[in-house]
């Protein structure tokens, strides 16, 4: 697995994302946990509210805001590879919504999106209990 291949993108903000290195090998063992062998290109785009209403609508028709946005890319069953949209905006109305640091929130919908990639889903009240409780899981591993 290569962590040069999950990548981190900015469209039409200005945010300085921190901790990319440790970000990419938290997300690497997450994935490694999770069972796949390896990554294929992973990318994080980091985004305004109305960028992201605009591939909601665009790709899902889904004409409501939203923190996050996952396309599986994968070819094969034990590679991760995707594009994962994030609203910045969203994380920090959600961050203050929820009583939680803007740091975790981010790192929560990081890992969210990557739980996706792996066969997770969150439209059930189970699958989203699951979700969540994955999400709870490897935000707890974090070691930094």
């Amino acid at each position: 697995m290569a962590l040069k291949d999950i990548l981190f993108f900015t469209e039409d903000i200005d945010f300085k994302l921190k901790e990319k290195a440790k970000i990419r090998q938290w997300i690497m063992d997450t994935i490694k946990a999770e069972g796949f062998k390896r990554v294929g290109e992973l990318s994080f785009i980091l985004c305004s509210d109305a960028y992201l209403l605009e591939i909601n609508k665009q790709y899902l028709n889904h004409d409501t805001f939203t923190d996050v946005v996952t396309f599986d890319s994968s070819e094969d069953e034990d590679v991760i590879a995707g594009d994962i949209f994030i609203s910045v905006e969203r994380i920090a109305e959600n961050a203050d919504k929820f009583k939680v640091d803007s740091r975790d929130e981010l790192h929560r919908v990081i890992m969210h999106g990557v739980l996706h990639l792996c066969g997770y889903y969150d439209k059930k009240p189970e699958d989203k209990t699951l979700m969540t409780s994955k999400e709870n899981e490897y935000l707890a591993k974090r070691d930094f």
